[in-house]
């Protein structure tokens, strides 16, 4: 188990700032989501658009892919900081949170230098994860799903709104 620490910790940091900043998890997975959209259709097209954005630098593709990755769940994040509003929902939150948590490890690994994805994917661990990624990406949609789905307004207040 100690080999797993690296695991644990890129599972449980993002976990525990999404629970902490009460940030909303199913909009942060919903935008990792979006993420990979972009790296499988936009990443093939980096070089030029690297080239043409910044004309004489040199930024690699592992970087340009976990930039793409991350970029729309970090701003998605910072944008939502404090939105989640009271205790059953602070609680409820930490589905879609720990949803992502696990989803943005099993998409960043595939996109990391062969020696740091090597390390990872020899741990027991991860094989677990490995094994179980239909089912969680499965099952973090539709709670995601669930989740904003539950957040609408109520007629009342909505009502009120209108006035």
């Amino acid at each position: 188990m100690p080999h797993n620490i690296e695991i644990f910790v890129a599972l449980g940091v993002p976990f525990v700032v999404l629970m902490f900043l009460r940030i909303n998890a199913a909009m942060v997975f919903l935008s990792l989501c979006l993420g990979y959209v972009l790296v499988q259709l936009v990443a093939k097209d980096s070089n030029s658009l690297i080239s043409f954005l910044a004309p004489g630098q040199s930024v690699s593709r592992t970087t340009w892919e976990l930039g793409m990755l991350f970029a729309p769940a970090v701003l998605t994040s910072v944008f939502m900081v404090f939105s989640i509003h009271g205790h059953v929902k602070a609680a409820l939150n930490a589905l879609p949170a720990a949803g992502f948590s696990v989803l943005a490890l099993l998409l960043a690994v595939p996109l990391l230098t062969p020696g740091l994805r090597g390390a990872i994917e020899s741990q027991h661990l991860w094989q677990y994860i490995n094994r179980a990624q239909a089912l969680i990406v499965g099952a973090s949609a539709c709670i995601s799903l669930l989740f904003l789905w539950t957040q609408r307004r109520s007629a009342k207040l909505s009502e009120h709104h209108r006035r």
